[in-house]
């Protein structure tokens, strides 16, 4: 601690770059503070330090980590506390650039396996990153001491040294409830559940607090069930969505896309008090929606699309630049080869010629002429053949009232389980369109990426960098995830930046497996090894990342432009 205290008066006013003689490890009272990092130019990317607190100071209990799920709801509980207090504390350090900041990966309303604090049985570490203090371009070290021996305890000891016990062990109440959901979900053939009273509209659509003055959700009585969980005396009730086919339906503006983006981002834990914290889904449901313009690299799109103009191979479809329907086949195809066990869709965000043709087009165009098969003519198969579910959103085709096994009916943000009506109707006007005669789903593709997929040199460098959330530029090539809309994280995206450019190095991709294999192991080394284990520096401040599922993972492998796919199967 003295010793830091000397450097920083020696450095007082030289050139900002002799900040790199602080790097190393300081004793201080209470904890031990590790500079990792030095930011080369007080405009640059902040310095990264960790703090790592003795189980003597803040004592850790057996039952907070003995558990995966509760260790990192803990470790998100102190995180919040930690962001919480940085937020409220003036830092009042003056200088140029990023002088005097001090931050720390700050989770929203998910709850996500971070590495911003980490409990092991004898420690807790915390990463933070600050921008270490300059006028100009040189070392102002008496605003350096007032960071690190006034600012940074201060905000130490309104956090980790005075959160309660019973903060942390309410967050490890919550991890047991989710978990006993989760189980009766998987016991019951369950996609979804959805608490009665929860809150389901978000702020803005920018904002994904809960929205104030909305509607309570309640469950109709058809869907209701009763679940007994951890550490609350009532049973919780709600509606359960079984695996099928359900439609969403109802006139617009009356919550089926609300019902459904709750549903989509139930496959993530909420914290308490975002209106959502008791609607779960299935980790393995995928959202799936059309996407002009993406890379497709070598995917049988063939169960929906065949017979191309210009002969274009449909069992191994390539391109740049995807239409609205190639692009949904391939979304699909994709979801499935991941592992999804459901799939989510909005009629909004789809190709019209993809879900639906009715008699009257197909009178028009022939079905020689067209080599679209759309998606109600394979949603049973794949219910059925694939036992994979869909939750779809339809409010402008009755058609799908034919196969649908629940109908749900948003009105004014109520929902109301119409599926009775929806097949008498559809028996009161059946329609004349021609169902596809193929009798099986297709083939789901196994497929494998080359190395040479991962182009990470930038110059001399290897260079793999996430630019925000949606957004990651691999060596000279950019990786676009604006419509990957399960990705709800920037750290998220900082994870899966760092795991292309391990990937790259350690020359994975030469062992050939397919991708389901590959994203296996990939979980696997996280549960064993923990996310730092993909960090390029696993060993120090291991970045602001957070755990991506593996649809995720496998959404920005076939996004790259560079990729060079084979079928294995």
């Amino acid at each position: 601690m003295k010793q830091l205290q000397q450097y920083l008066k020696q450095i007082d006013g030289k050139s900002y770059k002799a900040y790199k003689q602080i790097q190393g490890t300081y004793s201080f009272e209470r904890y031990d503070l590790m500079i990792d990092y030095v930011q080369g130019d007080p405009f640059a990317a902040p310095s990264k330090i960790r703090i790592r607190v003795p189980d003597r100071e803040r004592k850790i209990r057996r039952e907070w980590i003995g558990e995966a799920r509760r260790r990192f709801y803990a470790e998100d509980t102190i995180t919040r506390a930690v962001a919480k207090t940085i937020h409220k504390t003036q830092t009042s350090v003056k200088g140029s650039g990023k002088s005097g900041m001090v931050a720390i990966d700050q989770p929203g309303q998910e709850i996500l396996e971070r590495t911003a604090v980490s409990l092991r049985d004898q420690e807790m570490i915390i990463c933070l990153t600050v921008g270490l203090p300059a006028n100009g371009r040189r070392i102002n070290g008496k605003q350096a001491e007032k960071l690190f021996f006034s600012i940074i305890p201060e905000i130490l000891k309104q956090s980790v040294f005075s959160i309660k016990d019973h903060e942390i062990e309410s967050a490890c109440r919550l991890a047991d409830q989710h978990q006993a959901i989760l189980n009766e979900m998987k016991k019951n053939d369950w996609i979804s559940f959805i608490a009665d009273e929860s809150i389901l509209p978000r702020e803005s659509g920018v904002s994904q607090r809960p929205m104030k003055g909305s509607v309570p959700f309640q469950s109709p009585e058809e869907n209701r069930v009763s679940i007994e969980i951890p550490h609350r005396e009532e049973p919780l009730s709600g509606m359960a969505l079984k695996r099928g086919i359900v439609l969403i339906v109802g006139g617009g503006y009356h919550g089926k896309s609300t019902l459904l983006n709750a549903i989509e981002r139930g496959v993530y834990p909420h914290i308490v008090g975002d209106g959502r914290e008791y609607v779960l889904t299935n980790p393995s449901a995928v959202k799936v929606r059309a996407e002009d313009g993406r890379q497709v690299s070598t995917v049988d799109i063939s169960p929906f699309i065949k017979n191309l103009p210009h002969g274009t191979d449909t069992t191994a479809f390539s391109t740049e630049n995807a239409s609205g329907s190639t692009s949904q086949a391939a979304n699909v195809i994709e979801a499935l080869e991941a592992g999804a066990s459901s799939l989510l869709i909005d009629e909004d965000t789809s190709a019209t010629n993809f879900m639906i043709r009715d008699e009257r087009m197909q009178e028009l165009v022939v079905k020689e002429k067209e080599p679209i098969t759309p998606f109600i003519d394979k949603i049973k198969q794949m219910r059925d053949e694939l036992g994979v579910s869909t939750i779809l959103v339809m409010g402008g085709s009755g058609d799908y009232f034919n196969v649908a096994d629940d109908v749900i009916m948003m009105d004014q943000y109520s929902p109301y389980n119409v599926t009775e009506k929806a097949k008498h109707i559809a028996g009161k006007y059946p329609n004349d369109r021609i169902a596809s005669s193929e009798e099986t789903f297709g083939r789901v593709p196994k497929r494998s990426f080359a190395p040479q997929s991962l182009q990470t040199r930038k110059g001399k460098k290897e260079k793999v960098q996430a630019k925000g959330m949606k957004k990651i530029l691999m060596g000279r090539e950019d990786i676009a995830l604006d419509y990957v809309e399960q990705l709800v994280d920037a750290s998220q995206t900082r994870l899966i930046a760092d795991l292309l450019l391990h990937l790259d190095k350690k020359g994975v991709l030469k062992q050939g497996d397919s991708l389901k294999v590959l994203l296996d192991k990939i979980e696997d080394q996280f549960d064993r090894e923990g996310l730092a284990s993909f960090a390029p520096f696993r060993d120090q401040h291991p970045g602001e990342l957070a755990r991506p599922r593996r649809f995720e993972i496998a959404a920005a492998l076939n996004r790259i432009r560079t990729a060079k796919v084979k079928d294995i199967r």
